[in-house]
């Protein structure tokens, strides 16, 4: 290890088993929240692989061609559903915050223009600040209390499961209602958040509930489709959600295939594909289905997203890298605000700031625009501008942030002054930056394009004003559409999936090349100087993400040199007591166990010869095993002994009983149990030599949980798992190796 120039540390996480005590030190120095599930729970990963065993096998020679032809059905089915519910829960949210939010700002405006004429406009303040605060509490009550995981947008949660991290209760239906719930308090209530970012979750949540036929939190098992009850299977159907998420968010079902496939998912076929965009069709269409009922125009289908950027007729570098710079530090710093009565107070607080700094920019801003009989304005303001005229102020802040981003992109030129636009850019920008992190359900993405179509179009005016012939230069709202994709751009990171759901939102294909360069050149900028926002939030939150490629410098590492070692292997015939011993111990809390065999030598003593190994098997199946007393002397001495299904290891999946729930009697530890029928006899196995990348490269792409590593005699000398590749990187002093959370 004498090459790898530096150490960092990433996090000293308790393991699985919770077995550090309190007060962990995380990357700031700060203490572990103790309430926070999302913390404490240190995260598993998925078995993407199919367990290849005599059960398997058995049901597989059992099914016939009518009914794998019945399962392909199904799945489209599924796909179907995810992506009708994912519409409908975005229409639902579309809803519920523009009836919510038009009272809101319907009462602030009365009161505005009343106070304006006989004096007393701090009562109106008091009003706008009250009503946020109080709207946002009740979101930030539901989620610090109820469900911290629903804070945030949830993408990169998402992000972590597409790519084979299991996030605890990241897709639990109790998530899914505190979501939903929350993202409508958060964006009624002002803050600077859209409710894009949350669909992505939602949907994915969507996609795992549906997807089993069942609720394990309602407790109701609706017996469908129960072959689906596998990390194989639901994972692919979370990426179906998450792309019907995005579909339904910016009606962009292309754009959605696009980024579930470069947001994540290791695995990937045509038929999946087929599937996924199915989904985002359904979610679209259903969304547009009923807006246009509800819009009382059945059949206008003229708003497939939550946001519409409306259609444009026929060097670029960003303030992002500070946008995600400050977040980060801003994150850390709120680590220190881990009580939930604190966090409530916190929300309360930006939610009262964001109306005061609004109100104080909209009362001392003179830029008065006339209004013309085809304004666009929701909520005009007159204030103290003459009859006839608005506050231009009032339209990027007394507004929801999707009508702001509309009328920024669309506005006729000279609506707004170049003062206006620089003050609310810089102004929002710390407002977004503050309100990020906050325990409330959130999304960046309307945020960012706000704060991008801002000083896009403040750009455009600039450009404009620098020549004496206007003419040359093109609309400022299309300088606006450029700096909303450029902001978004250095943000998140994505390229491919963003320029197809930026063209599709603006269904102008024209502007692909424009919005493909400056994604492209946010991308890279930032790259040089920060990671992404949802990057640097998995890195925050100690999760073992894998990237696309192995570091760059990694050849000379070898399998032997990164494995995890001395591995607990069973013997393929092995005493109860021992596996019970094993599996309480929660000291290593392993998840997987390779299954040994004694071989005996050709020699004339017989002499038994070293363990070779001969299959794998996982935790969640041995608890399966000893719930089901599957003991070799218990089934000689039954007569009428039920053989075990995989259906009775799919019914007690995902959430397998504790090994402590499970009774063994002292009788019942002296008893024998063989592994031949339930371990996975063809595990993937790497020689110790074997390169990094190439270990990372297998690993990655099969979606594997654990990879034996072997000597050149088939027997193990370690165990390859995710945390083990993790902790590489490159970084700017060459490769470092990331002290990562124990498994």
């Amino acid at each position: 290890m004498s090459n790898i120039t530096k150490k960092v540390s990433w996090s000293s996480r308790p393991d699985e088993s919770g077995a550090a005590g309190e007060g962990t030190p995380l990357l700031n120095g700060s203490e572990q929240p103790r309430h926070s599930r999302q913390v404490e729970l240190a995260p598993n990963s998925l078995d993407y692989d199919n367990i290849e065993n005599q059960l398997f096998l058995e049901e597989e020679r059992r099914m016939s061609h009518m009914g794998f032809r019945c399962l392909e059905i199904s799945r489209w089915v599924v796909c179907g559903l995810i992506g009708f519910l994912t519409g409908l829960i975005a229409c639902f949210i579309d809803i519920a915050v523009e009836q919510l939010a038009g009272i809101k700002y319907q009462v602030v405006k009365e009161n505005i223009e009343k106070f304006t004429e006989v004096g007393g406009l701090s009562i109106s303040l008091i009003l706008w600040a009250v009503l946020n605060s109080a709207i946002v509490m009740l979101g930030a009550i539901i989620v610090a209390f109820f469900e911290p995981i629903a804070a945030g947008s949830g993408i990169p949660q998402i992000k972590c499961y597409l790519n084979g991290v299991k996030i605890p209760r990241v897709v639990r239906l109790k998530t899914l209602v505190v979501k939903v719930c929350g993202v409508i308090c958060s964006v009624v209530g002002g803050l600077a958040v859209g409710k894009e970012g949350p669909m992505i979750h939602s949907g994915a949540v969507v996609a795992a509930g549906v997807s089993q036929g069942r609720s394990t939190s309602l407790k109701r098992d609706f017996k469908i489709f129960e072959y689906f009850r596998r990390d194989t299977e639901k994972r692919d159907f979370v990426s179906a959600g998450a792309a019907a998420g995005v579909s339904a968010a910016f009606g962009a079902p292309v754009g959605g295939v696009l980024f579930s496939l470069e947001e994540g998912a290791s695995f990937w076929n045509q038929m999946l594909t087929w599937r996924i965009f199915f989904a985002s069709m359904i979610s679209t269409f259903t969304l547009n289905f009923f807006l246009s009922i509800y819009h009382k125009n059945p059949g206008d289908l003229s708003n497939p997203g939550l946001i519409n950027f409306g259609r444009f007729e026929t060097d670029v570098r960003n303030i992002s890298i500070q946008m995600s710079s400050f977040n980060r530090h801003a994150t850390v710093l709120l680590r220190y605000v881990h009580r939930p009565c604190l966090q409530v107070m916190e929300a309360m607080l930006v939610a009262a700031v964001t109306a005061t700094v609004s109100f104080t920019m909209i009362y001392f801003s003179n830029d008065c625009q006339p209004l013309g009989p085809e304004h666009t304005e929701e909520y005009p303001l007159q204030l103290f501008c003459a009859d006839g005229e608005y506050n231009s102020m009032a339209t990027a802040f007394f507004n929801t942030p999707e009508r702001s981003v509309r009328s920024l992109f669309h506005n006729q030129p000279g609506t707004y002054n170049p003062l206006t636009l620089g003050l609310f850019t810089l102004t929002y920008f710390f407002l977004a930056c503050w309100t990020y992190g906050l325990s409330v359900s959130a999304g960046v993405f309307i945020p960012s394009l706000l704060i991008g179509a801002a000083w896009g179009r403040l750009c455009g005016i600039l450009l404009a004003s620098l020549t004496s012939s206007s003419s040359i230069w093109a609309d400022p709202g299309k300088y606006a559409l450029i700096g909303a994709a450029a902001q978004l751009g250095g943000i998140v990171r994505m390229t491919l999936s963003l320029t197809v759901i930026m063209v599709e939102a603006t269904g102008n294909v024209t502007y692909g090349l424009p919005i493909m360069l400056v994604l492209m050149t946010a991308k890279i900028v930032g790259d040089y100087f920060q990671e992404g926002l949802y990057d640097i939030h998995i890195k925050l939150q100690s999760v073992p993400f894998l990237h696309w490629e192995a570091p760059a410098t990694s050849h000379w590492l070898t399998a032997r040199s990164v494995m995890s070692s001395p591995v607990t292997c069973l013997n393929r015939l092995e005493k109860v007591g021992t596996i019970v011993d094993i599996l309480s111990n929660t000291s290593t809390n392993h998840n997987g166990f390779p299954v040994v065999e004694l071989v005996t030598e050709n020699d004339e003593g017989g002499n038994v010869g070293p363990a070779k190994l001969c299959g794998l098997i996982l935790r969640s199946q041995l608890i399966v095993l000893l719930k089901h007393k599957v003991f070799v002397e218990l089934a000689r001495s039954r007569l009428t002994h039920r053989k075990l299904q995989l259906k009775d290891f799919r019914d007690a999946y995902p959430r397998f009983p504790p090994i402590q729930s499970i009774h063994v009697s002292q009788d019942e530890r002296e008893c024998m149990m063989d592994l031949r029928e339930f371990m996975n006899p063809t595990p993937y196995t790497v020689p110790q030599d074997t390169s990094l990348p190439r270990v990372f490269k297998l690993f990655r792409a099969l979606g594997l949980r654990h990879l034996v590593v072997v000597d050149d005699e088939n027997r193990v000398i370690g165990l390859v798992t995710r945390k083990d590749l993790a902790r590489y990187h490159l970084g700017k002093h060459g490769l470092e190796e990331l002290q990562l959370a124990q498994t």
